[in-house]
């Protein structure tokens, strides 16, 4: 009997199909002696729309809501149909006995394979490949190693919860909002408490009203000295006691009454999961959250050289020691060559920081694999992010970063003036990874270069100055940043017992927070100004017309941790099924309830051609200017970019939207006549008069 393996895209099947020697191919798979390989097409099965449950969802009305259905149904995406057929006819063979998933060894890839196979009605054994990187020799050892299907159904369960809870709260919620306000509006699970979280911020800016201060500095020749209390704070109110302070040490001679030295170790920065290496990718390229988890596929992939994506740990379990060697020897040529050989030459032993079995739930942390990377093969994308993870993965196994912190406190006419420095003993791990050390970045004190001196030396003021400061508004969240608020949405619940509890939840899943911020630019909640992101009047309104309790990130963090216990079997997913019902049926109640009006702010003047209502300005993802009507029942869209019709394809709603005016206002004649045309309508006429 042979073994359907399910692969959950083409490019990963023909792989998989190579190892397994599968030379016989046919329509949406290849087929071996003992392995037929076949793909999805990411998903092909996914949740129904409400229309299936009863016609009357077809309608958008606040008197059908909420929907709930007992049973969750679910279709055949009609684009990926085709292939799906193709899978149902190889579970039907006689030939077929048993089910390998090879789709992504996480969350979504084991709903992906397990909806193909409810709906396809496999009955037979199952096995499971995980394998955390697509080399050769991983997907060998992953088929000797296969586990049984059972070990990842509970896996499948969390997954399958989490697409049921974004359909019944964010369908209810959505049509609950847009059938009361008569506007398109949208509303979800993670993307509303992170939307509230970027409109909180930018209400801290808005109220922020920055304090003036004033330091006082004094250049002893070797060094420069700041002025600060016997507290530690350097900031004066008042620019006359600044200069005062300043006249009062001018002519004074310095005398050193303090000098530490301290030596300091600071180990290797933690390897990178997926949400930490799209904040570097955001911080040093520039990259969207989407665009790293992009490239980084293709690294894992096409390339690979890296290991799986869509991680959340940031340690490798003790199993993957001894293949150290082998990943720095596929760094062994090139411009990471004599860092590899150096590393090779002494003896790895890794510790805590890197190596935590339980710091392991699915996947390791993200390191290169054992294939040697032919750059010649990388775009210029793929080859900035290669470095940054080659360059993080040369910097975990290297030696701390030993130096010495030099404070230097000299005191004139009474006052204390200090100065800080750093020399390096040992770069260790710096040596390999860009970035300032929390010492040297830390502070109110610039570092700078400090020679020997000694306690109770005489320093003469050659001169002092004093600057003006101010206090700065926090800053408003990049892509990097905002990640990190999310994977730490506990930080903004008040409730010290809750942050505590839900200290390992977050908004969202490393895989699915890039998503989130794209919808939220979709939706046009928030938009982009250079790196920054804002929320939009559009957003802004959405938020106060949300039930409070979905704007706080507390809720979702708690699903998020059940969905965690569910994934490891702590927890039953029927209770929290019924949570997630008992939850909508109370938002739809709110949002009913609710006297809040919606009344866009932010129109502007050129009436939608539809309904007349005055046309909302928005951005879309890529920054361009539109024009969108913003009643449920219309849809209109127009680019408000100059000439934008002669430089850009329609969208396929623009597209929509014409063929509804001519729909409207043609008088159905044809658009075109030919010559013969002409002269038949001439006859016609002719003959009638």
């Amino acid at each position: 009997m042979k073994s359907i393996v399910l692969a959950e895209k083409p490019s990963v099947g023909r792989e998989l199909a190579r190892v397994l020697g599968c030379t016989k191919t046919g329509h949406g798979y290849s087929e071996g002696r003992d392995y037929i390989v076949t793909w999805a097409l990411g998903h092909l099965v996914e949740l129904a729309d409400p229309r299936a449950y009863d016609e009357k969802y077809a309608t958008w009305s606040l008197e059908h809501l909420p929907m709930l259905p007992e049973h969750m149904k679910h279709h055949v995406i009609g684009k990926t149909s085709r292939q799906f057929k193709t899978i149902i006819k190889l579970f039907r063979r006689p030939d077929v006995g048993n089910l390998i998933i090879a789709t992504d060894a996480g969350r979504e890839g084991e709903l992906v394979a397990r909806w193909i196979m409810r709906l396809g009605g496999w009955k037979g054994s199952v096995q499971r490949l995980w394998i955390s990187s697509q080399t050769d020799s991983a997907i060998r050892e992953g088929f000797r190693g296969l586990r049984p299907g059972r070990s990842t159904e509970n896996l499948f369960r969390a997954a399958e919860c989490r697409a049921e809870a974004d359909w019944i709260i964010g369908l209810n919620i959505s049509r609950a909002l847009s059938c009361k306000h008569d506007a398109r509006l949208s509303a979800g699970r993670v993307q509303t408490p992170t939307l509230a979280m970027i409109i909180a911020r930018e209400r801290e800016i808005a109220v922020f009203r920055p304090q003036s201060f004033w330091t006082v500095q004094a250049d002893f020749g070797a060094f420069v000295g700041t002025w600060r209390d016997r507290n530690g704070q350097t900031h004066l109110a008042s620019e006359e006691q600044a200069r005062g302070l300043a006249d009062k040490v001018a002519a004074a001679p310095g005398k050193i009454v303090e000098l530490t030295v301290k030596e300091k170790s600071e180990p290797p920065p933690l390897a990178y999961d997926l949400t930490a290496l799209q904040r570097e990718a955001n911080s040093r390229l520039d990259f969207s959250a989407r665009k790293t988890l992009s490239v980084l596929q293709g690294l894992y992939e096409r390339h690979k050289i890296a290991t799986y994506p869509r991680t959340d740990s940031r340690y490798l379990t003790h199993d993957l020691v001894p293949t150290l060697p082998d990943r720095l020897r596929a760094l062994s040529s090139g411009r990471y060559s004599a860092v590899a050989a150096k590393l090779l030459a002494g003896k790895l032993t890794p510790g805590k920081r890197l190596i935590n079995d339980a710091g392991v739930r699915d996947h390791h942390a993200i390191i290169p694999t054992e294939e040697k990377a032919d750059l010649s093969r990388l775009s210029g994308e793929e080859k900035a992010l290669w470095d940054l993870i080659v360059r993080r993965f040369l910097a975990v196994l290297s030696a701390p970063y030993r130096y010495r912190s030099i404070t230097i406190v000299t005191e004139a006419a009474g006052e204390r003036f200090a100065a800080r420095g750093t020399q390096t003993i040992q770069q260790g791990w710096k040596a390999h990874e860009a970035g300032e050390s929390e010492e040297e970045s830390g502070g109110e004190l610039p570092a700078q270069p400090l020679k020997d001196h000694s306690r109770g030396d005489i320093l003469k003021i050659r001169s002092t100055s004093v600057k003006q400061g101010f206090t700065r508004p926090p800053p408003r969240y990049t892509e990097g940043s905002l990640l990190s608020a999310m994977e730490n949405a506990g930080r903004f619940i008040e409730d010290q017992n809750l942050r505590r509890s839900i200290a390992q939840g977050g908004l969202g899943t490393p895989a699915t927070r890039a998503e989130i911020i794209e919808k939220l630019l979709s939706a046009y909640y928030i938009e982009r100004r250079g790196r920054e992101l804002s929320p939009t009047t559009r957003g802004t309104e959405l938020l106060e017309l949300v039930p409070e309790q979905l704007r706080s990130p507390e809720l979702t963090a708690r699903w998020e941790e059940r969905l965690q216990c569910i994934a490891s079997g702590s927890e039953k997913a029927e209770a929290f099924r019924a949570d997630i019902r008992s939850n909508a049926v109370e938002l739809v109640s709110l949002v009913k309830a609710g006297s809040a009006q919606y009344r866009p702010r932010n129109l502007s003047s050129t009436p939608c051609p539809l309904c007349g209502r005055m046309l909302m300005p928005v951005k879309d993802k890529k920054n361009r200017k539109k024009l969108v009507c913003y009643a449920l029942s219309c849809g209109y869209e127009q680019s408000a970019e100059e000439h934008a019709g002669l430089s850009r394809r329609p969208s396929k709603r623009e597209q929509a939207t014409s063929r509804r005016l001519i729909d409207r206002y043609s008088d159905k004649s044809k658009e075109t006549a030919t010559f013969a045309d002409l002269i038949k309508a001439a006859r016609e006429k002719k003959d009638s008069s």
